[in-house]
């Protein structure tokens, strides 16, 4: 017995020709000839071509979702950084990551002070208040804060800055989830100075090439920095600098060049 699709289509395996008048497939195969039997008769019933039955209104519902790779906003006049400065920034930022790859081992070693409670890696408000500070988290004035005379620093009020010590026993993964965190803390809330510290830090930890959950972050990143950059009032505010910088660091090291700020 052979089949149209038989003769098309090599046999990986073969197999003794047989009577099918003779053959009952109802029977459990006893023997590997007799599986193989079974399996080309089940496969001859086949239909040659096969039509899904697709449902419109489901189509109608489910539509393709567009992913957005829109530009940054252009800065307003004057206030966008020079190709001089943007290239020096660069070089800085390069230093940087060669400096973190160079001592990560040596600051994984070393054992963190006994106040510094790293957040589970999922605990999304925890590592907004352990990057932050609690000052910056439930917005209250630091004044009264920040130090202490006999207690020095309270880094839970005013947030445990980025040291190597800390970053560098942050996986990628968790670099990822951690830099997520914040970006929507910044969709969310004013530019500060820990914001800036941190997205700086976790930007000089990212590993290239880029995963695509983190290449999407990224530009997610500069392009808020240039909505809030395009909102400022005068060139003088102190947050103009680090929008620029984070801008220049998506843009030209990451290679993101649609997203840069051009003279």
């Amino acid at each position: 017995m052979k089949s149209e699709a038989e003769d098309l289509m090599p046999r990986l395996l073969p197999v003794e020709d047989y009577d099918v008048e003779d053959f009952d497939p109802s029977i459990p195969p006893r023997n590997p000839q007799e599986y193989l039997r079974q399996v080309q008769l089940e496969a001859a019933k086949c239909p040659d071509v096969v039509v899904a039955q697709i449902d419109p209104k489901k189509l109608q519902k489910r539509q393709t979702v567009n992913v957005s790779l829109s530009t940054c906003q252009p800065a307003p006049d004057g206030y966008s950084p020079s190709l001089k400065w943007q290239q020096i920034q660069v070089a800085n930022f390069s230093a940087v990551r060669q400096s973190v790859v160079k001592h990560r081992a040596h600051w994984q070693a070393q054992a963190l002070d006994e106040n510094v409670m790293m957040p589970k890696v999922e605990d999304d408000e925890g590592w907004k208040k352990f990057c932050l500070g609690e000052n910056v988290y439930f917005r209250r004035s630091a004044i009264q804060d920040v130090t202490n005379e006999e207690m020095g620093i309270d880094y839970v009020k005013v947030g445990f800055p980025p040291l190597l010590s800390i970053v560098s026993r942050l996986n990628q993964s968790v670099i990822t989830q951690v830099l997520e965190y914040l970006i929507t803390w910044f969709e969310e809330e004013e530019f500060s100075p820990e914001l800036g510290r941190w997205m700086y830090a976790l930007l000089a930890c990212i590993e290239k090439p880029l995963l695509p959950e983190v290449h999407s972050l990224i530009r997610q990143l500069a392009r808020h920095c240039a909505a809030v950059r395009a909102r400022l009032e005068n060139k003088d505010d102190e947050r103009l600098s680090a929008l620029n910088l984070l801008i220049c660091l998506v843009a030209r090291y990451f290679e993101q060049n649609d997203l840069a700020d051009k003279e």
